[in-house]
């Protein structure tokens, strides 16, 4: 079977977009959790859960287009260890995209505030009220968003490395414009 040279133009697509909504969301995210209980505090809220969902729909759909779509290999020349922790690391950004939705989701259904995407599709509660399990899913919900945060600044990194010093195409699969041959 021919292995790509790149990832699709839908996968490429799907992760700048998912890149960017995250980027988006997580200084809303940190503006809201210092803000004083406001109509201004509750609306950002709302604006932050839409965009959790909506991750978590373009994560559905990523995953679902990766099931059927072979990425592009990783060079020869990559050491096995490299190639072990993008692995892992892809694995780990990949469950955080459902993780973090569902951790919001889940507190705000503890915090007795239901999801209600757009503004017109109320989500169903996934829990019941409770007090102290929304204390402690809103400290799971924050952790794990600075792993993601981490996680992102390290994939981020590892993608300049490969530019800028092993000098090979493992950006160029991401950013077609970068590469060198002529694309289909």
């Amino acid at each position: 079977m021919n292995q790509p040279a790149r990832y699709t133009n839908t996968a490429i697509g799907l992760h700048w977009l998912i890149a960017l909504i995250i980027f988006a969301t997580f200084p809303l995210g940190l503006v809201m959790g210092d803000m004083e209980t406001s109509p201004l505090k509750l609306k950002l809220f709302s604006y932050h859960k839409w965009i959790g969902v909506t991750i978590f729909l373009l994560a559905v759909g990523r995953l679902a287009w990766r099931a059927g779509h072979t990425p592009p290999p990783l060079p020869d020349t990559m050491p096995p260890w490299q190639r072990r922790a993008a692995n892992g690391l892809h694995h780990m950004l990949y469950l955080l995209l459902f993780a973090i939705p569902l951790s919001g989701w889940l507190m705000s259904s503890a915090e007795g505030f239901q999801t209600v995407y757009f503004g017109v599709l109320p989500l169903p509660d996934l829990i019941g009220k409770n007090k102290l399990l929304g204390d402690v899913l809103s400290d799971v919900h924050e952790t794990l968003n600075y792993i993601m945060l981490a996680l992102v600044v390290l994939h981020i990194g590892a993608a300049l490395k490969h530019h800028f010093i092993d000098r090979d195409d493992i950006l160029a699969r991401m950013l077609p414009f970068l590469n060198k041959e002529k694309q289909e």
